[in-house]
């Protein structure tokens, strides 16, 4: 099983679904072309949206590529805890000239249209992002010739991945970028995360099938690491943000190298779940309040991240980016895929004891 995923693509390198605009065809294109794994983010598109980007992509390549939903939350919001964080949001609306979002605007992200679109129109690849799909929807897509990944974070919720059924994990440590795929969004055990390498290895001993790994990967080297771990791929997200196909904004991407962000942290400031970004103002003042009601508060922040956007003001955007962020390299995504491939070569080659070690 493990050669059927890697069998898809000749490099182990996945570009990490990046929802907000960022994986973008061209993207997913562009690292399909140079033999990687791209991928759509279908988060936050209605599937119709996803539907058009998914013909898009097949109109610029030929070669597989994957495409990511986010599977519907519950509803465990405190009402009374989002109403006091919208008040103290209100300074950030008038600052932009702008309204708070609707924090009811939708729970499920158009789930079941999405599965219904990726049955009748199958992909090469889904995966799934902040818990599991039923045991009936990973069939049916295996059925359809659609390969399956599922995001864990834990030893257990990789088992949990295994018993539905799903063909792989993806295996994120908490140095990840973005949000974090917990399966349960426990406060309690915020910023208590596993490190990759660590992870990668509990899985391996804990799950038969595939791992892929993400968190914090930058270079060739780390590649390697991890495929020596257990690992049958890795995926890298903060990597390709910066690169010339990427759809993220010019702030962000050139925040990515900025001297101003020394560091990140996994906040609620944005969403009301767990996501590692750089740390700015918005971070600082609003991270320390935020609750835990995903997706309520990234609804209601909506409007003042798009107003900080337009406006150029990194300082009120979130800023995803992983642990290794200093390293992103600004080129086109082909070129990195290849320049990656060739440090994975030289690694595997130094390990090997056939190589310069220094």
């Amino acid at each position: 099983m493990s050669s059927a995923l890697t069998d898809l693509f000749p490099h182990p390198i996945v570009q990490a679904p990046m929802a907000g605009g960022v994986s973008v065809p061209r993207l997913a294109a562009a690292v399909a072309d140079a033999g990687g794994l791209g991928f759509l983010a279908a988060g936050y598109k209605t599937a119709d949206g996803m539907y058009q980007e998914i013909k898009q992509l097949r109109g610029l390549t030929g070669r597989p590529f994957g495409v990511n939903l986010f599977v519907p939350q519950p509803e465990y919001a405190d009402p009374a805890a989002v109403e006091v964080y919208a008040h103290q949001l209100a300074g950030e609306a008038t600052w932009y000239d702008t309204e708070l979002g609707d924090r009811d605007s939708g729970r499920d992200d158009g789930y079941d249209a999405k599965l219904a679109v990726l049955l009748d129109n199958p992909v090469p690849v889904a995966s799934f992002h902040f818990g599991i799909p039923s045991s009936d929807a990973l069939e049916s897509l295996r059925r359809a010739g659609t390969f399956t990944l599922v995001t864990a974070t834990s030893p257990e919720e990789a088992l949990a991945v295994q018993y539905a059924g799903a063909d792989a994990v993806i295996a994120q440590g908490v140095e990840a970028g973005g949000h974090q795929g917990t399966h349960r969004d426990l406060p309690e055990q915020d910023g208590s995360g596993l490190g990759l390498l660590s992870l990668v290895a509990q899985i391996r001993e804990t799950v038969t099938i595939p791992i892929v790994a993400a968190g914090g990967i930058m270079r060739g080297s780390q590649i390697a690491a991890v495929l020596a771990a257990g690992a049958s791929a890795a995926q890298l997200g903060t990597a390709f943000l910066a690169t010339q196909e990427s759809g993220a904004h010019d702030v962000h991407k050139q925040a990515l190298t900025n001297p101003l962000y020394v560091r990140t942290e996994l906040t609620r400031a944005f969403s009301g779940r767990p996501a590692r970004g750089l740390v700015n103002r918005f971070l600082r003042e609003h991270g320390p309040y935020a609750p835990a009601a995903y997706p309520e508060v990234h609804h209601l922040t909506a409007p003042l991240r798009k107003a900080a956007a337009k406006a150029g003001d990194a300082q009120g955007m979130a800023l995803w980016a992983g642990q290794g962020h200093r390293m992103a390299r600004e080129l086109p995504a082909g070129q990195l895929v290849e320049i990656l491939a060739a440090e994975l070569d030289a690694a595997r080659t130094a390990l090997s004891g056939k190589g310069d070690l220094r």
